[in-house]
């Protein structure tokens, strides 16, 4: 039997003026990660846009 999967997107929003800030994305994501979600994939659209990232679990 193959493993279900359930996927969850996080988007984290740039500052106004100065872009991403390192230590914030990196509590985004372990925030996630204490939760059980493994990050897949990080999807930007253009500069000073959210990120998307994109995690998965097993159902």
């Amino acid at each position: 039997m193959s493993t279900r999967w359930q996927y969850h997107v996080v988007e984290i929003k740039p500052t106004v003026l100065s872009g991403f800030k390192l230590q914030e994305v990196q509590e985004a994501l372990s925030r996630q990660g204490q939760l059980g979600w493994e990050l897949v994939n990080i999807i930007t659209h253009a500069p000073m846009m959210p990120l998307m990232a994109v995690f998965k679990r097993p159902d």
